[in-house]
């Protein structure tokens, strides 16, 4: 099958809901394929990784989004996280990063700790609520645990919290490849609402600040503008809220579907023999739920895989592809918690490394083996759906019964 055909598959619905055979019709082509002129597909996880840390290539930018999309001004769904870390490059993104990640730290996530525990068993004991009754584990637990750890960390008051899910699940829809008019629409509307939320949420910070990473981001801002202006704040906490929310709820997701199929590997899990942290890397690496990023070729003379790359060529990092590519993990297909083989690329590397990377692991790994031990009866109640999405993989719905027997 040629390039053009496969790329149209993997586009397609079908594609979207099982990428993994057009990866690997890709990858016979090699690790890195030109798919058009402006255009290279990596499979590769080296080549993928050598990108990923290679400062010639830079993110889509405003300035270059502006050049390339006729509309991207007219939408706030895009031009919103165009002011964060995830769409910047050198000076900027530096500059900004460095300021979130002096609040934004390994020891306060660590600290979180004993928050996401009482998180996790106050949704046990609501899902326990559900008896017999088939429930979907996506709306009842997956989503609603991530928007209350990074509500719970950003300061968002109890009250204000039910409004984060649905504007999160809008607004990332500007993340996809593919995005349909009405989800634009609502993208634009979510970033618009998130907006005027967080501009109030930081003025009521610096007028009576709290324990929280807004009251930190809001002092540390002030006390050098220079370093992070207010609509990157407000950017960037929007950022840090659909980050947090979408990969792990995705990760959650997809991980129960693994194991529901796997019941020796649970029980290991809810036994105590399974390392969580182990089995999440797994996860991670068997079903990314952040399947693909790109890069842009910012320099002259830059090359993946032996391939040349001209300056402004678009690079499309498969993740979940070089994930499973089998110079790098012996059978990529299969799933094995006992690998030792290296680390995914699923949040990404380099500079644009994911600062939420250390709280999602937290959050999978201590929720996976509660939920079982728990109830250690569960048990899929039905077929699970896909979403229809290439960037960002998980489940439409995830029925589950809890106490099977």
């Amino acid at each position: 099958m040629d390039t053009e055909t496969i790329v149209s598959q993997l586009l397609g619905p079908e594609g979207r809901r099982d990428p993994y055979p057009l990866y690997e019709q890709l990858r016979a082509l090699g690790p890195a394929v030109r798919t058009d002129e402006y255009m290279v597909m990596v499979t590769g996880y080296e080549e993928a990784n050598e990108v990923l840390r290679t400062p010639g290539f830079g993110v889509l930018d405003p300035e270059l989004s502006a050049q390339f999309l006729a509309d991207y001004a007219d939408h706030p769904g895009k031009t919103l996280l165009g002011h964060s870390i995830l769409e910047r490059n050198a000076p900027d993104h530096g500059r900004m990063r460095s300021l979130i990640a002096s609040v934004f730290t390994p020891r306060r996530v660590a600290l979180l700790a004993p928050a996401v525990t009482a998180a996790v068993d106050a949704l046990l004991d609501e899902l326990a609520a559900h008896g017999d009754r088939p429930v979907d584990f996506l709306d009842a637990f997956a989503f609603r645990l991530p928007i209350g750890v990074i509500c719970e960390l950003l300061g968002v008051p109890d009250e204000d919290r039910h409004l984060f899910r649905p504007l999160a699940a809008d607004l990332t829809a500007t993340l996809e490849v593919l995005v349909e008019d009405d989800e634009l629409v609502a993208a634009d509307r979510a970033a618009e609402e998130l907006a005027r939320y967080f501009a109030d949420l930081t003025a009521r910070r610096r007028a009576d600040p709290k324990d929280d990473l807004v009251s930190a981001l809001v002092a540390t801002a002030d006390a050098d503008p220079r370093r992070l202006s207010d609509t990157e704040l407000l950017a960037n906490l929007a950022l840090l809220l659909i980050a947090g929310f979408e990969t792990t709820g995705n990760l959650l997701g997809n991980a129960l579907a693994l194991l529901l199929g796997r019941p020796d590997t649970a029980a290991q899990l809810r036994d105590g023999a399974l390392d969580p942290a182990a089995l999440v890397d797994e996860v991670l690496r068997h079903d990314s739920p952040v399947q693909l990023t790109s890069r842009v070729a910012l320099a002259d003379d830059l090359a993946v895989g032996g391939r040349p790359v001209p300056r402004f060529t678009g690079v499309l990092l498969l993740l979940g592809a070089a994930n499973r590519d089998p110079r790098r993990f012996p059978d990529p297909g299969r799933f094995d918690p006992a690998r030792r083989d290296g680390q995914p690329l699923s949040f990404g590397g380099g500079p644009h490394y994911c600062l939420g990377a250390q709280l999602a692991r937290l959050e999978a790994a201590t929720a996976l083996p509660a939920l079982l031990r728990r109830f250690p009866g569960l048990a899929s109640a039905g077929p699970a759906v896909r979403r229809e999405r290439l960037v960002l993989r998980g489940y439409r719905t995830l029925p589950v019964l809890l106490n099977a027997g």
